[in-house]
């Protein structure tokens, strides 16, 4: 399984799809199918049978997944940059950095 480079917290901007050009928060990551969840992206229409919790049903607008090569991480500044690794040489440990401007991308999960 490869790793990925976008992780639940991330802000992405979508560029391909309908969607293309907005951004949002990614809310979840599927990795066995390269999918994410993101905020307010890629909205569908699912139809609901009312139920004991909602006792009304109806017409239920939720964000649908989309594929992560559909995807590009924001840096800090909110430019699109890919994505890198290297070792930090403060902590040792492997951290993601933006190839645009260097710098490395904080964990911002949520």
């Amino acid at each position: 399984m490869a790793k990925l480079k976008i992780k639940k917290g991330d802000t992405v901007k979508v560029i391909a799809g309908d969607d293309k050009g907005k951004q949002g928060r990614v809310l979840s990551v599927n990795k066995e199918s390269f999918r994410a969840i993101i905020e307010g992206i890629n909205m569908a229409t699912k139809h609901t049978k009312p139920t004991a919790k909602n006792t009304k049903g109806g017409i239920v607008h939720q964000e649908a997944s989309i594929h992560i090569s559909n995807l590009m991480l924001l840096d800090a500044q909110g430019n699109a940059t890919r994505v890198g690794r290297r070792i930090d040489e403060a902590t040792n440990k492997l951290v993601r950095y933006s190839k645009k401007s260097g710098e490395n991308i904080k964990a911002t999960s949520k």
